[in-house]
């Protein structure tokens, strides 16, 4: 690899310490691929920073069309100021996506004839396996039950803030002043009005956005003070004909995130399999997404990742910076509190760090229809700060001559790597083990592997 080749002997070494330590070093391995939201053709994306019982949510606007149809309705406990509502950059969720997302990693087998293979080999086997301006908008109809709490500009979005008395007049009043909202809306907005939330309310100015510059829509991002922590999903559901998926990256002082109404459990992960899948990890992933989704029942949430912002192992992108967190909404940062995290040498970015960002991020992918997912999600924070990763291993096999009797019962104990290695890709995948053992034996291709002919009498492909 690149990276190797610039490593000077001596770092080397101190790499090969990393990789080869126990427990504390476990998940040492060189990134190569993640699965970020660019997988699925229609990711909605929402990050929340949440400290006591201050949220700030940050909307991803995937919204794809004229600008002038851009409608959004949110359900918020409170009445907003516009001092509590801004916008922000997309690259900041961006960056939250690469940090966060399931990756892939290499290991590379060491010759079993080396001193040092021989020193560590117990923990080299654990750790591989291990539209209008605002003053055109109407006042609200008093017949209808409608009343607008707030009014503003932020941006190039004409904010409202409206309380309802019900659900009929709210979906008229919004109808009658322009808003493009689907029809049927009134069943699902109802719960909310009878929980006496208000409605966070945005269409875009196109002048304002014209004069922006920008090309596409900037995510929203509110704060507000309440106890409850829950993200409506429902008004989303409206007129989906097909489940969609749903990233919640939340952002928390104390620990790990989990939502409280559905179960959450943790995607497959920290296994090993077939080196061919580095060219298809894409596909990879979105089948073992799919097959977990399936056996989980379809109405779980899955924990992708969950670390602490300092640091990263492996990293698939740097930790956001403290200015990058404080765009995200994290509110509770003072000026030192990342001090140290920003020295830590480059070369332990590939091992946990001791660093506390006092930032712990949970990344939850929910698939969602209105079946599944009837009710809107409620979170909770915890303080478990166990570490997690959905994680994927590809583990080469040492290519060099093996004369030694340690290196002849390495190249016995391969063959059975690579069944296993076939299993377990045919079990998260749910696919046909004979294609995987054929592609197996494809992506060898020419290279002279001294262990291919004990593979293919192992796979009975010969």
């Amino acid at each position: 690899m690149k990276f190797l080749r610039l490593l000077t002997p001596l770092l080397l070494v101190i790499v090969a310490v990393f990789c080869f330590a126990p427990a504390a070093w476990a998940f040492c391995g060189f990134y190569v691929a993640k699965a970020d939201t660019k997988l699925y053709n229609k990711a909605s994306q929402v990050v929340i920073a949440r400290n006591s019982d201050r949220t700030v949510l940050t909307m991803a606007n995937d919204f794809q069309g004229e600008v002038k149809d851009f409608a959004i309705v949110v359900p918020v406990p409170t009445v907003l100021e516009k001092d509590q509502v801004r916008v922000t950059e997309p690259k900041i969720i961006e960056r939250l996506d690469a940090f966060s997302a399931p990756r892939l990693v290499e290991y590379f087998d060491p010759d079993p004839c080396a001193p040092l293979l021989r020193f560590n080999k117990l923990t080299l086997s654990n750790s591989a396996v291990s539209g209008g301006d605002a003053a055109g908008i109407q006042i609200g109809d008093r017949s209808l039950g409608v009343t607008v709490e707030a009014r503003f500009n932020v941006g190039e979005y004409d904010i409202v803030i409206l309380s309802a008395k019900e659900s009929g007049g709210l979906e008229t009043w919004l109808t009658l002043n322009g808003y493009k909202i689907p029809q049927g809306a009134k069943q699902l907005l109802q719960p909310y009005i009878r929980s006496s939330m208000k409605f966070f309310v945005a269409k875009v100015n196109l002048d304002k956005f014209q004069e922006s510059g920008y090309q596409l829509l900037r995510p929203l991002q509110i704060s507000y003070q309440s106890p409850k922590f829950m993200l409506p999903i429902r008004l989303g559901m409206i007129n989906a004909t097909t489940e969609q998926d749903l990233i919640v990256y939340i952002l928390s002082p104390q620990g790990g995130a989990e939502i409280t109404n559905y179960r959450t459990v943790k995607i497959p992960s920290n296994v090993n399999i077939p080196v061919f899948v580095k060219n298809e990890f894409g596909e990879f992933y979105k089948s073992l997404f799919q097959t977990a989704y399936t056996r989980e029942g379809r109405s779980v949430s899955f924990l992708e990742y969950a670390w602490d912002m300092g640091n990263c192992d492996p990293c698939s992108a740097d930790p956001l910076t403290q200015e990058e967190l404080k765009e995200a909404g994290v509110f509770w940062l003072n000026d030192n509190s990342l001090s140290k995290a920003s020295k830590v040498p480059q070369i332990r970015k590939f091992v946990p760090t001791f660093f506390n960002s006092n930032v712990f991020i949970s990344r939850l992918h929910v698939r969602y229809t209105r079946d599944t997912f009837p009710e809107d999600l409620i979170f909770q924070q915890t303080a478990n700060r166990e570490l997690f990763q959905g994680r994927y291993i590809l583990q080469y096999p040492f290519e060099g001559e093996l004369k030694c009797e340690a290196g002849k019962e390495y190249k016995r104990s391969l063959p059975k790597r690579f069944e296993q290695e076939a299993q377990t890709l045919a079990r998260l995948t749910n696919g046909n083990i004979q294609d995987i053992r054929n592609k197996m034996k494809l992506s060898v291709g020419n290279l002279t592997y001294s262990w291919w002919e004990n593979l293919s009498s192992w796979f009975g492909l010969n």
